[in-house]
Order: C-alpha cells, then structure tokens, then sequence
C-alpha cells in the first residue's frame, strides 16, 4: 500500500511494505503519526521542520518526504491521470489505463525543468492512492511508476 499525505509545505510518502514498524515516527511526532487514528499521519499536526526531522529517522524508508515547491498534485479521473500544477499550468502527469479491474499506469512524466523535485512520485502515488479507494488493482507498466511501486 502506497500513500501520501500532503500540507502547503512538504508531502510525506509511506510505503507499507517497507514498513517495520519501528514507532520512531509515533514516538517523535506523536501528534502526526497516531497509529490508531483512521488516517494515521496529520501534516498539519506539526511544524514543517519536525515532521521532515521525524521522517528522515525512518530506519526502513517506509517514510519519505519532499516539498512541493508551490506544486499541487490533482486527480483527475476523466482523463484517467493525476496532473501537477504549477499555477494555472500542467508540468507533469501520470496516465493509466482503466479496464474495469485495474489501472495500468502507462506513463509519469514532468516537464524537464521540473525534474527531480519527487513531483512524479506524488504523481503515482495518488493514482494508487485513488485506485485503492475504488478497490482497484494498479498495473505499473510505465518505467518510473514500476521503479516507485516495485523498488
């Protein structure tokens, strides 16, 4: 399972399996990482610099984290992609194909001067993060999606 949460500032990545379970995160950052809370992980919770603090403890790296640099990442289900945006403008994106009982990810990509930034992780995960709500299977063909959500 794959999910990310999000504030204006940064976007936490969780990984369950890589997840060991450690409680480094729950013991640091209790009022972010609540393990019985229904949406474990709160963003707003705490200020920036503590939750990047508390994740880059993570032993496994079940927990990664990058700022958003003024990028919001959006779903978008007509058009079966999740977009990044930059203002009013798209600089990435991760399309999948839908065959009624799973998403296969065909391809992520971010504009050039874009790269780098963890933009296209964010991508793929809230196309699997969207794909889970619907109880869908998700199929990475793409390359990079592959990489995120076999590596």
């Amino acid at each position: 399972m794959h999910r990310l949460y999000e504030n204006d500032d940064i976007t936490i990545f969780w990984d369950s399996d890589k997840c060991r379970h450690a409680k480094v995160c729950v013991h640091q950052s209790p009022k972010v990482f609540e393990k019985d809370r229904r949406q474990w992980a709160d963003p707003y919770a705490a200020p920036t610099a503590q939750i990047w603090n508390t994740v880059s403890q993570c032993p496994s790296g079940a927990l990664t984290c990058v700022y958003n640099h003024d990028i919001k990442v959006i779903f978008d289900e007509k058009r079966q992609c999740s977009l990044a945006l930059e203002g009013d403008g798209e600089v990435g994106e991760c399309c999948y194909e839908n065959d009624g009982t799973a998403w296969t990810i065909v391809h992520t990509g971010v504009l050039p001067d874009h790269e780098g930034r963890g933009i296209a992780k964010r991508l793929v995960y809230k196309v699997t993060e969207e794909a889970e709500k619907r109880k869908m299977k998700v199929i990475p063909v793409c390359s990079y999606a592959k990489k995120v959500l076999e590596g």
